[in-house]
């Protein structure tokens, strides 16, 4: 999913990429709402709350809201930092510093209760923010911008498009490329909602601790590429 780059990677490789993490965002999602009453995976909804502050010169308030949206920026930024520079070792995947660093957030959180430890809401926000800010930047370059996992604005309109214009490609290689790219779109809108209706109902019993579940799918997501390349290594040999 992640180690195939360019002319090697396929259809399905984003595919599976975009169904897993996609579930991860909308998990994510929900627990930021049901928590702390916080849109964590887009940004659209904070400027719109950002500028209704200013103009009620709530100025703390609006300073809030631009801080989740630095944070998502910041965690954006760092992804690609991160990725561009560990690129240049070859012990070391780039996709996995991003992943890792998600799934201490995510973990981090997730155990706050247990461990008693006292986090305040916009912290809970800013750091899931971050962390959505990670993976999306990581996915989009990996896909070369072909999936987005945390936000469906830029997917419906991408897919209303697609849709649109097979009322004109019936045939040809033009219309396969609609289809499975109209089924990419599908996939990802699926699996953002089936992750945060999952997450909701393990919410009303675990609470925070949910995004330990989230923890769980991104592990496999690593133990998953990891054998998976060794199986195709393995069989290179074997030729």
């Amino acid at each position: 999913m992640f180690r195939h780059r360019g002319k090697n990677r396929t259809y399905f490789h984003n595919l599976k990429l975009a169904s897993l993490l996609s579930f991860v965002a909308g998990t994510v999602n929900i627990v930021g709402v049901l928590s702390i009453k916080v849109l964590t995976t887009n940004i659209t909804g904070h400027f719109a709350f950002f500028s209704e502050e200013v103009v009620l010169k709530d100025y703390y308030a609006a300073v809030v809201y631009l801080l989740f949206i630095a944070c998502f920026l910041l965690g954006a930024f760092c992804s690609s930092l991160l990725v561009e520079f560990v690129s240049g070792f070859r012990k070391i995947r780039s996709h996995l510093i991003p992943l890792l660093i998600e799934i201490f957030i995510l973990c981090f959180i997730g155990l706050s209760a247990d461990l008693k430890i006292a986090i305040s809401p916009n912290t809970i926000a800013c750091l899931l923010l971050f962390a959505m800010g990670l993976q999306n930047s990581l996915v989009t370059r990996v896909s070369q911008s072909v999936v987005r996992t945390t936000h469906l604005t830029g997917i419906f309109t991408d897919l209303g498009i697609e849709m649109s214009k097979l009322f004109f490609y019936r045939k040809g290689i033009v219309y396969n490329h609609l289809k499975k790219s109209i089924m990419l779109k599908i996939v990802i809108v699926l699996c953002f909602f089936s992750g945060g209706v999952t997450g909701g109902f393990i919410y009303e019993a675990f609470r925070l601790n949910t995004l330990l579940f989230s923890v769980g799918v991104l592990f496999f997501v690593i133990w998953y590429d990891r054998i998976l390349y060794r199986y195709y290594v393995l069989k290179r040999k074997l030729r």
